[in-house]
This record gives C-alpha cells, structure tokens and sequence, in this order.
C-alpha cells in the first residue's frame, strides 16, 4: 500500500507474489501492471501551495487524504497488507487500512506496518516485510547487501577534509527541512545537515531561516515529485528577494534531485539516495552515474 513497500517487497525477489498496490507504486516498472487498491483525495497536479491548502484541510477536518478500494482489496484476497503509520500525508496509513478491513468478515489478511524514522528502521522493516512473506534469510541478505553498500561511501567520505554545509528542502511552498533518514545520508556522504534533525519529522520552515544558515549547497527534493515536475515549482522559492543573495545560489551550488523516486522512499532505493548526495558534495570523489537522472544542478 505504499511505494517503498512494494520496493522492498521486489528486491526481496517476492514480486511475483504481489496481487495489488498502492496507485503511487511504480518500480519496479512492471508494478504498473497490478491493480491499484487506492486513490487520492486531493489534486496531486495542483501547485505546491494548493496541495499544501488541501492536506492541512483534510487533516483540520479529520478526513484521509487517500481513499481505500475495499472491494478491489477483498477481492484480491491478499493473505498479507503491507502499510505504514510514519506519515498521514506521504501514503495510505495504518488506519485506512484498518477501517476497509473492518468490513470484511472471516480471515483477514495479517497487516504489517512500517513506521521509519532512520536508516536503521529502513534496514528493519525489510527484515520485517521479509518474515512476514516467509523469506527470513533473503532479508537478512538484503539488509547485509544495503548495509555494505552505505558502509563503504561513509567511510570514504568520512576521510575527506571538507564537510559541504547543506540544506535539503523537502516542499517548495511552503518551506519545509527533510528529516528522518535524510541528515543521515548527509552526514554518511561527507556533508554537514542544515535544518532536519535525524529520525525527527520534516519540520516547516521559513525563508528568513534558510538566508539565516546561508548554507554551501541546497538540495531540492520535494516528497512525490520527480525532477520535471520539481523544476515546474521553482518559481515562489527562486523569485523570493533573497534568492539571489544565498551563498549556494551566488556558487551555482543548487541542486534538484529525485526525492520521489529516491529520498523520500524509505526502501532500498536509499542506498543510491546517498550515492547521489556523494556526487553532489564531493564531485572529485564519488561517480555513480546518478547526474540527470536522479540529480541536475539548478
């Protein structure tokens, strides 16, 4: 019922077992074929402070932002619901799926909820996902691969001199500071976080605090956006007055990245997340390969 579930579900070479997803589910690509068992409440082609204005009024007045296709679900019959309780707003929650299932008579599907707020909750909830499916040791694998992988970029980076200050920027307007996992991928990639705290939620910001920390590098990357869409919403951030008088903005420092597809995806997927991040702070050491596909500078 969620992008980084169906992810994980995937890589844990369980893909042939999914028999629906969330309407946000779209990698791998072949995904797109299931039938989708959910559908949002609001208009996610809205400008960024309309979707904004939407999501604070159904929160405000109680309501889902995502609707759940109980018929579709039963007739599925999944022996398994994979969901999450991390964020109301970001995908169908824990109480979504529990009101559909309260529907249902006889055996209900067992839920397994994910609720992330660092890596090492990623790393656990794909050995969650991998019991759940019957598959402990391929999670167990899967999480020694991932866990390799960040290993060594953070021990690399960790040997470089300079530690770029960067601000990374999960919604355009209004302003908002990714937390969670993201800081930690900052951090293990060589820089120095700026306005997101490790495993605390995404917390709103204003401009004049940003101009505040002037940072070295800024990092576009907001939640359910993908680079096309991301560069579309420019405009309230780029023409504020102080734009032009940020440190990273004068340095050509502002990069826009993926954060659909990547940071804001609590699944595998993370690994090249920080990837990315590598290649932005510290260009003469790390070449993954990620630059405009995941990442473009502004």
């Amino acid at each position: 019922m969620l992008p980084s579930a169906t992810e994980i579900v995937c890589a844990l070479g369980q893909g042939a077992s999914l028999v629906g997803r969330s309407h946000e589910c779209d990698y791998p690509p072949d995904v797109a074929a299931l039938p989708a068992c959910t559908a949002a409440r609001i208009d996610p082609g809205a400008c960024s402070r309309a979707i904004d204005d939407q999501v604070r009024a159904a929160v405000r007045d109680a309501l889902s932002v995502y609707d759940v296709d109980s018929d579709r679900l039963r007739s599925l019959r999944p022996d398994v619901i994979v969901t999450q309780d991390q964020c109301e707003v970001c995908a169908v929650s824990l109480d979504d799926v529990e009101a559909a299932l309260g529907e249902w008579t006889g055996v209900t599907p067992r839920v397994v909820s994910l609720s992330p707020a660092t890596l090492t909750d990623v790393w656990g909830d794909v050995q969650r996902v991998a019991d759940a499916l019957g598959v402990p040791e391929r999670g167990r694998a899967l999480r020694g691969e991932l866990t390799e992988r960040v290993t060594e970029i953070g021990e690399a980076a960790a040997g470089l001199g300079a530690r770029p200050r960067i601000a990374c920027i999960e919604w355009l307007d209004p302003l908002m500071g990714a937390g969670n996992w993201v800081p930690e991928l900052v951090s293990l990639a060589g820089g120095t976080p700026l306005l997101g705290r490790p495993g605390e939620h995404s917390g709103w910001i204003g401009f004049d605090e940003l101009a505040a920390v002037d940072p070295d590098a800024i990092a576009l990357l907001p939640c359910g956006f993908d680079l096309t869409r991301t560069r579309s919403e420019l405009a309230p951030l780029t023409g504020h007055s102080g734009w032009t008088g940020l440190r990273a903005v004068r340095d050509a420092s502002v990069f826009l990245l993926d954060g659909n597809q990547y940071l804001n995806r609590p699944g595998p997927r993370l690994v090249e997340s920080l990837e990315m991040l590598a290649e932005i702070l510290h260009p003469e050491t790390f070449r993954f390969g990620h630059e405009g596909r995941g990442w473009q500078r502004l």
